[in-house]
């Protein structure tokens, strides 16, 4: 018996793009979360959905571990769940119609709809970061004590327990990467939250604060990860990796005395891609680094409130050749007052700089943000994606759903295959264009 079941929604075969990729993660705040429960006095379970089938194994794991509470905890460190996709929503719909106990949750969808969360039979919904709100809704569910939902976010992170590792499966993980991919990799994060505030980003859980782990204690957790796991990979799931470049050069000391070095990949800005941090990331192990381009077009990333400039884009991509670490473009199409001169922008710049890979998607409008505003009266019934592949243009973007999926597939192809790969699928953007294209305002401010 557990005092808590702890689960997730993130089932890899329920997105077909995530399955097509098979890249999964074991869900690092939830284990997080398995920590601060354990601290504070209580029996925790577990049951991961990330690779098992989702159904059969929450009823089995509700009839072997008979919980007390029942507690969906998303990883909030995972961008998938920072999307509130529609299967995602569902299978913890279903989840909370299946428990007999209390049962509550965490996650960006659910901070976003929590009516509809305590409508579908969620005792409780916990907004904002979950380890202290966690410990307080079993105190007060299963002791009887008060319960608030006012709490001050964590700014010292050193504070928090180590992920309780012990209760994921790490072979699961390995077989699928190693099938896939022929090699193993395993995900940590050194920091929360985003400072920057582009007006399409969603940030239900931390909003606009950003708090960093101590460089030290993360090249430590490192160190343990690499000997726990022996994993040859490592994904830093932060928002914002290195955002100071003193906390860069100090983990990659700490990480170059304990040897520590895992070849790793982590998310930032060209911005922060200068030539003194991009040689610390070398040192440390840094092989990757996926920017949010987002556009070649300087009017749509002002628009955006991006706070970068395409010549940032040019000089991040040569640091990080000369530093021989792969430089990976986050591209969006489709913002208000992008048209086919903008696409033209992002296509060359592609071209130009010559990215190792290139990840494609289409403005999402989420609540919470100034873009979501700007477009809510075109929404119609669908306002969420199925699933991460949906790419569905659920506002009066200047072309239809159908031009910019192919789109996307050209520029992937491109990238990935060669420019001559790709001339069948450009001839089929280029075919779809006039018959997709609308007639809208040039310029939409958010």
């Amino acid at each position: 018996m557990a005092d808590v079941l702890l689960t997730h929604s993130n089932h890899v075969y329920n997105d077909r793009k995530q399955a097509r990729k098979m890249q999964p993660y074991p869900p690092l705040q939830t284990l997080i979360a398995a920590a601060c429960l354990r601290e504070a006095g209580y029996t925790v379970a577990l049951f991961d959905p990330t690779l098992e089938e989702p159904e059969s194994g929450f009823e089995r794991a509700l009839a072997e571990h008979q919980p007390r509470l029942v507690a969906v905890c998303e990883d909030n460190f995972n961008y998938l769940t920072k999307m509130c996709l529609l299967r995602n929503r569902e299978l913890s719909h279903w989840m909370a119609q299946r428990c007999t106990v209390p049962i509550v949750i965490n996650g960006s969808d659910a901070s976003d709809r929590s009516a509809e969360y305590l409508q579908a039979g969620f005792a409780h919904v916990l907004i904002g970061e979950v380890e202290q709100a966690i410990v307080d809704v079993a105190r007060h569910i299963l002791d009887g004590a008060p319960y608030s939902q006012r709490r001050a976010p964590i700014t010292d992170l050193d504070t928090l327990p180590a992920p309780a590792w012990d209760l994921i499966d790490p072979e699961l993980y390995r077989t699928a990467w190693k099938k896939a991919h022929g090699y193993y990799s395993v995900n940590m994060v050194t920091s929360r939250g985003c400072p920057y505030r582009c007006n399409w980003c969603a940030k239900p859980i931390w909003g606009d604060t950003y708090h960093c782990r101590s460089a030290q204690l993360v090249a430590a957790e490192m160190r343990d990860v690499k000997t726990r796991f022996r994993p040859d990979h490592l994904w830093f799931a932060d928002d914002i990796f290195a955002l100071s470049q003193q906390w860069t050069h100090d983990f990659a000391d700490a990480v170059e005395a304990s040897n520590a070095q895992i070849p790793f990949k982590m998310q930032s800005r060209c911005d922060l891609m200068t030539r003194p941090t991009v040689d610390a990331l070398r040192r440390a192990g840094c092989t990757e680094v996926w920017m949010g381009v987002e556009s070649g077009s300087q009017e749509v990333l002002d628009a955006m409130d991006k706070g970068t400039r395409l010549w940032q884009v040019f000089e991040a991509r040569e640091n990080l050749r000369q530093h021989d670490v792969r430089a990976c473009y986050f591209l969006q199409f489709g913002y208000p007052g992008e048209t086919w001169a903008e696409i033209e922008k992002t296509i060359a710049l592609v071209r130009d700089t010559q990215p190792d890979d290139i990840g494609v998607s289409v403005s999402y409008p989420l609540p919470g943000t100034a873009f979501h505003r700007t477009v809510s009266s075109q929404l119609g019934p669908k306002d969420h994606w199925a699933d991460s592949d949906d790419l569905d243009m659920m506002f009066q973007g200047a072309f239809t759903t159908d031009f910019y999926r192919a789109l996307a597939d050209a520029l992937h192809i491109e990238v990935r295959t060669g420019r001559e790969a790709a001339e069948e699928a450009w001839s089929v953007v280029h075919a779809l264009r006039p018959t997709c294209e609308r007639k809208l305002p040039i310029w939409i401010s958010c």
